[in-house]
């Protein structure tokens, strides 16, 4: 029997509030693993440019892949489920966070690492204390790009049978014509929409905790 929207939320609330948690997860701990490693890509490459270069060609290389192709080559390597979702997002979420991560650490100004040095910093300290931090910015700015990317990428797991609001949105397109399909579908999609906006106006909340005001301005 045909509902309402909002009757269907009601209705199945607590499986929509479970896939959104799941959802939330898997972008959440992807873009954990994929700054992790972006960053550390733009610390070993932003010197050299042939180096970044090539960081950066090659994490382009991987958003050209259709996200559905690339879930399907990985489940016959990784199996089912959470695995190639896992990996998925985590190689689609690094170009942004390594771009930003290369043109933050090549935009701090040469000065003040002259002045570090001049007082004893070691090139580790001097990373860690002054190119970082000024280059966090941009390297958030890059995080919140790839974040907004994955929400919807994440979708697209649920073919692999992994996590997510995804499901909610291939069991309606699944069964379009059914009496609720199209709720299905729409609240998939409008629980990826609501996610996003939570976690973009998270960043912003961390990016005014952690960015000093004179960087900001």
């Amino acid at each position: 029997m045909p509902v309402s929207f909002w009757e269907y939320v009601g209705s199945y609330h607590e499986k929509l509030l479970f896939d959104a948690y799941q959802h939330a997860g898997a972008v959440l701990q992807c873009m954990v693993v994929a700054t992790v490693v972006g960053v550390l890509i733009g610390v070993v490459t932003y010197r050299r440019e042939w180096a970044a270069g090539l960081a950066t060609a090659t994490t382009s290389t991987v958003l050209t892949i259709p996200s559905l192709a690339l879930i399907g080559l990985l489940i016959p390597v990784v199996g089912l489920g959470v695995a190639p979702t896992v990996i998925a997002l985590t190689l689609y979420g690094l170009l942004p966070v390594v771009r930003n991560a290369v043109v933050g650490l090549r935009g701090v100004d040469p000065t003040l690492l002259e002045a570090a040095k001049g007082i004893g910093m070691s090139r580790p300290l001097r990373l860690l204390r002054v190119e970082l931090p000024l280059a966090w910015p941009p390297i958030l700015t890059g995080i919140r790009v790839s974040t907004q990317m994955l929400m919807g990428i994440a979708a697209i797991a649920a073919y692999a049978s992994g996590p997510g609001l995804g499901n909610e949105i291939f069991r309606g397109i699944a069964s379009l014509g059914s009496a609720n399909a199209l709720n299905q579908v729409l609240a998939g999609t409008l629980g990826i929409v609501v996610l996003a906006l939570l976690f973009d106006a998270a960043y912003v909340v961390i990016g005014r905790l952690t960015i000093s005001r004179g960087i900001r301005g």
